[in-house]
C-alpha cells in the first residue's frame, strides 16, 4: 500500500510536473521543454507507458525544393523556390558532417529510441549550470517531427503552434516521433533531417547550406565546413552569417563547440582539433538565383509564373497554385527558342536603347500551336528605376504580369478586313473614302449588346500624309486608309467585327472587355505583344487559332511527366485567311512597309500608328513564325507621345509604324528564321475572292494612265506609277498613314 502523502510517480511523470510548472512561472528555458529529471534506472519505454504514450502518425508533405524553368532546348533559364533546397540521399553527405551534426544534436541517435533520457537529462543540467542553451534536449527524430509540423503550417498561427514551448506540443511531438521510429530506419530518418533543416542564409538541407556557405557539395565539406553547418542548425537566424559580424562571432563560436564536443565524444583528435579552429570562418555567400529578375529571359519567365499561378490546370484555387510553383520540386520544359529570343533581342537592341524612355517589345509566336519562341524588351527588368529598368512584364497582359498594354492602332484593320471577306466581299470591292469620316447616325454603329455607339459629331481623319479617293479592301489596307476603315465597319458591322477580333484571340491587356466603338477599328483598344502576335498567328494558320502556349510539359519530383498540347480550334475559314494574307502581302512593297522592305521571303503584316502618336506597332507572319512589336511611353502613352522624340540615338519628329517597330520586325524575323527552308502561303481564292462585285470601282476616265486608279489632276504624277502595278490591282492612292 502506497505510504499517505508520499509520491510514488515515475520521475518521468515528475519531469513532466515540472516543466509545467516552469512553463507557468516563465522561467523555463527553450532547451528544457521535455522531457527528463531523475534518478537511475529510468527509461523512455517505462517513462512512455507510465503517460500512456503511444505512435500517432503525421503526414510528411513533400519538402519545398527548387522548381526549374528550360527552353525549348531543355536547358535551364530560371528557377523559383519557397525555399532553396536541394533533396540528397544520406550517401550524398560527407561522413564528416554526419559526424559532426550527431556530435551536437543527438551524439547517441543509433542508441536510443524516439527519446534519449540519459542525453536529455545531460543537456538539462548542461544548460541550467552554463546559464544558457549550450545542448540540445530533443533527439534528432524530435527534431525531424517539429520541422515537419513547422513546414506543413498554412499560418503564422499554425506555425508558432508548431514550435510554441508547451507541454502538450512536446508530448505530441513523442507520439509523432515514436511512429517515425517504427516506420523508418535511423539512416533514413537522418537522411531526412539533413534535407529538412534550415541553416541560415536563406539554405534549407544540407546541400543548399554547402552551396550558399562554402560553394561545394555536401558530399566534399571538410571538417571545419561540416563543424560549421552542424553548429548553425540549432539558432540559424541568430548565426546567419549574412546578418553581420555578431552573427558571424556567433557562429564561429558555435563551430568550435562542435569541434569540442567531437573531441570529447573521441570522434576526432584534439590537433585535428586545434587546426580546423585556426581556420577562418570561410562564408563565402554563394548568391543562389532565384525569381524572374535573375533570368537571362525575365519577360517570358515572368509569363510562365504568371501562367501557373492564373491557370486552374495547375491547382483549383490560388493558394494551391502558389504552392504548386513553389514547392513543387518541378522541371518546366518551355517554348522559348534561344535563337529567336536573341534575334528579338539583337534587333531591339539596334534600334532602341535601354535608357530611352519609350519601351520596344516584342513577341513571337508560331502559327498553328500558339507556341511563344521569344519575348523580349528594351528595358531590363527590375525595380531600379535609375537604371529605367521596368517593374513588370511590358510584352504580355495583365494576366501575366504586365500592365495596360498601349493601342493598338490600324494593326487592329485587318479584323474589320476578315469580317468583311468573310461576309462575302472581294479584293476589289470598294468605296469612296473622304478624307473626313462622320457617322451617319448614331445608329450606324451598334455594339454587340444593340446598344448604338455612332458619333455623329466625331470626325476621323486621315493621316496627313494623304487624302481619301476610292478604296478597295486591297488599296485600303494597304495605304492604311482611316475613312476606308470607317464606312468599312460601318458596311460590315460593329458586332461582327468585334466578333471576328474575338475569335481570333484580341482581348484587352487589362483583361476588362473590348471597348466596342465606332473607332474599334482603328485600334483604340489597348493590348500587347502576345496577343497580337497571336491574332496574326491565326491568319498565318489559315485561320486556326491556338491559345498561346509557353509550357510544353512539367516533370515533378517523383520523375513523372505531364505534356501540354496546343489547344486550337479552326475559327475562320481557310479560304478567308488566305485572302486576308493576300492582302497584307503586299504591305512591304506596295503598301506603309515599302520604305522597309520585307524579308526574303513569304511574309504578310500591318503597320499601327495611333491617333496622336501615342504608340507604334509592327505585326506581320509567315507561314511559320507571328510577331509583332510595340513601342510606347509606360510613364503614360497620352502625356508622352511619340513626337519629337530621341530614340536609339535618332531624331524622330513623328514616330509611325514603319519608322523603329517595322525595322525590328524585319531583323529580327530574318535572324529567327535564318537557316530555315522559306514555306509559301496558299494561293488565294480567284474564283470566291477575285474581281469585284457591285462596289467596283469607277472605269477610268480616257486620259488616266491605264492603271485604273482613277483620273490624274493635269500634270500631276500617278501615285502608283511608284508601286509598278498591274491594271485594276489597286483602287486608289495609297497612304502610307499608319
Amino acid at each position: 500500500m502506497q505510504a499517505q502523502g508520499k509520491d510514488r510517480s515515475s520521475p518521468f511523470t515528475n519531469v513532466v510536473r515540472l516543466i509545467a510548472a516552469g512553463a507557468a512561472a516563465g522561467v523555463l528555458t527553450a532547451a528544457v521543454a521535455l522531457p527528463a529529471v531523475g534518478g537511475a534506472g529510468v527509461t523512455a519505454k517505462s517513462a512512455m507507458e507510465d503517460l500512456n504514450l503511444k505512435p500517432e502518425e503525421l503526414d510528411e508533405p513533400p519538402l519545398p525544393e527548387l522548381t526549374k524553368l528550360l527552353d525549348a532546348k531543355g536547358k535551364e533559364i530560371a528557377q523559383f523556390y519557397f525555399e532553396n533546397r536541394k533533396v540528397v540521399t544520406l550517401d550524398k553527405v560527407a561522413p564528416v558532417m554526419q559526424t559532426a551534426l550527431l556530435a551536437i544534436e543527438d551524439n547517441r541517435f543509433y542508441e536510443h529510441g524516439p527519446i534519449d533520457i540519459e542525453g536529455t537529462i545531460r543537456a538539462l543540467v548542461t544548460n541550467i549550470t552554463s546559464g544558457g542553451v549550450t545542448q540540445g534536449g530533443s533527439s534528432i527524430t524530435q527534431q525531424y517531427v517539429k520541422q515537419v509540423l513547422f513546414n506543413a503550417a498554412e499560418t503564422p498561427a499554425e506555425r508558432a503552434a508548431a514550435i510554441a514551448p508547451t507541454v502538450s506540443r512536446k508530448l505530441n511531438e513523442l507520439r509523432y516521433a515514436m511512429a517515425f521510429e517504427k516506420k523508418y530506419s535511423k539512416n533514413e530518418i537522418l537522411e531526412k533531417y539533413f534535407n529538412i533543416a534550415y541553416f541560415g542564409a536563406g539554405a534549407y538541407g544540407i546541400e543548399a547550406a554547402s552551396q550558399r556557405f562554402f560553394d561545394k557539395h555536401a558530399s566534399e565539406l571538410n571538417l571545419a565546413e561540416a563543424a560549421t553547418l552542424a553548429g548553425a542548425v540549432q539558432n540559424p537566424n541568430r548565426t546567419d552569417p549574412n546578418l553581420g559580424k555578431e552573427s558571424r562571432a556567433l557562429l564561429l563560436e558555435r563551430r568550435n563547440l562542435v569541434l569540442d564536443t567531437m573531441v570529447k565524444l573521441g570522434k576526432i583528435q584534439q590537433p585535428e582539433a586545434d587546426a580546423a579552429k585556426a581556420k577562418k570562418l570561410g562564408f563565402k555567400d554563394v548568391k543562389f538565383p532565384g525569381g524572374c529578375e535573375s533570368s537571362k529571359y525575365p519577360y517570358f519567365c515572368l509569363y510562365v509564373q504568371h501562367e501557373i499561378l492564373n491557370n486552374k490546370e495547375f491547382g483549383k484555387t490560388a493558394a494551391e497554385r502558389k504552392k504548386f510553383l513553389q514547392r513543387g520540386g518541378l522541371q518546366i520544359k518551355t517554348t522559348i527558342d534561344p535563337k529567336m529570343q536573341a534575334a528579338s533581342e539583337k534587333a531591339i537592341k539596334k534600334w532602341v536603347f535601354a535608357k530611352d524612355k519609350p519601351v520596344a517589345a516584342q513577341a513571337m509566336v508560331v502559327p498553328g500551336t500558339g507556341e511563344i519562341r521569344a519575348m523580349a524588351a528594351s528595358r531590363k527588368f527590375g525595380n531600379n528605376k535609375k537604371k529605367n529598368e521596368m517593374s513588370y512584364n511590358v510584352v504580355a497582359d495583365a494576366e501575366h504580369g504586365g500592365g495596360e498594354g498601349f493601342q493598338q492602332g490600324s494593326t487592329a484593320k485587318p479584323y474589320t478586313l476578315a469580317a468583311a471577306l468573310e461576309e462575302g466581299m472581294k479584293l476589289n470591292d470598294g468605296f469612296p473614302s473622304p478624307a473626313g469620316y462622320n457617322a451617319p447616325s448614331s445608329s450606324s454603329f451598334r455594339d454587340c449588346e444593340g446598344n448604338r455607339v455612332g458619333e455623329p459629331s466625331h470626325t476621323v481623319n486621315n493621316s496627313s500624309e494623304g487624302g481619301g479617293g476610292f478604296q478597295t479592301l486591297r488599296s485600303g489596307t494597304l495605304g492604311s486608309v482611316n475613312t476606308f476603315f470607317m464606312k468599312l465597319e460601318e458596311r460590315v458591322g460593329l458586332c461582327k467585327t468585334v466578333k471576328l477580333a474575338k475569335r481570333i484571340g484580341l482581348k484587352r491587356a487589362d483583361g476588362a472587355a473590348l471597348r466596342e466603338v465606332e473607332t474599334f477599328t482603328l485600334g483604340v483598344n489597348e493590348t500587347d505583344p502576345v496577343t497580337v502576335a497571336n491574332t496574326y498567328a491565326t491568319f498565318g494558320a489559315r485561320g486556326r487559332y491556338c491559345k498561346p502556349l509557353a509550357i510544353t510539359s512539367i516533370t515533378d519530383r517523383n520523375g513523372k511527366t505531364q505534356q501540354f498540347k496546343p489547344k486550337c480550334d479552326q475559327v475562320m475559314e481557310e479560304e478567308v485567311a488566305d485572302a486576308v494574307t493576300s492582302i497584307m502581302s503586299g504591305v512591304f512593297t506596295k503598301g506603309t512597309m515599302s520604305g522597309v522592305g520585307g524579308i526574303g521571303r513569304d511574309a504578310a503584316g500591318k503597320t499601327g500608328t495611333t491617333d496622336g502618336y501615342t504608340a507604334a506597332w509592327f505585326a506581320g507572319y509567315t507561314p511559320d513564325l507571328a510577331s509583332a512589336v510595340s513601342i510606347g511611353d509606360p510613364r503614360g502613352a497620352f502625356s508622352h507621345r511619340l513626337m519629337g522624340v530621341n530614340i536609339g540615338g535618332r531624331g524622330y519628329p513623328y514616330v509611325y509604324g514603319a519608322s523603329i517597330s517595322g525595322p525590328i520586325w524585319k531583323d529580327s524575323m530574318i535572324g529567327a528564321l535564318k537557316g530555315s527552308s522559306p514555306v509559301s502561303f496558299s494561293s488565294v481564292d480567284s474564283s470566291r475572292f477575285g474581281g469585284c462585285t457591285s462596289s467596283c470601282a469607277p472605269k477610268p476616265a480616257k486620259n488616266d494612265r491605264e492603271d485604273g486608279d482613277g483620273p490624274e489632276p493635269d500634270g500631276a504624277a500617278d501615285p502608283f506609277d511608284m508601286f509598278n502595278m498591274d491594271d485594276g490591282d489597286l483602287g486608289g492612292p495609297i497612304t502610307p498613314a499608319n
